[in-house]
């Protein structure tokens, strides 16, 4: 239940981080804009895991 809340807390404060940083931008052509880097970014960081995690495997 712990490790639960601990999830939800680090995804909200992400949001939130992603949330503020979207609406700094001064239009709604930017703030798409802006949250196609942030998919893009996350898709990439995901990409990055799954790689390293399958050569972790590979290695043992």
């Amino acid at each position: 239940m712990l490790r639960l809340r601990s999830e939800q807390a680090r995804r909200e404060l992400t949001l939130g981080a992603i949330r503020a940083h979207l609406e700094e931008q001064p239009s709604p052509h930017s703030i798409r804009a802006c949250a196609r880097r942030w998919c893009t970014a996350i898709t990439n960081l995901a990409d990055d895991v799954v790689t390293a995690t399958n050569s972790a495997e590979s290695n043992e």
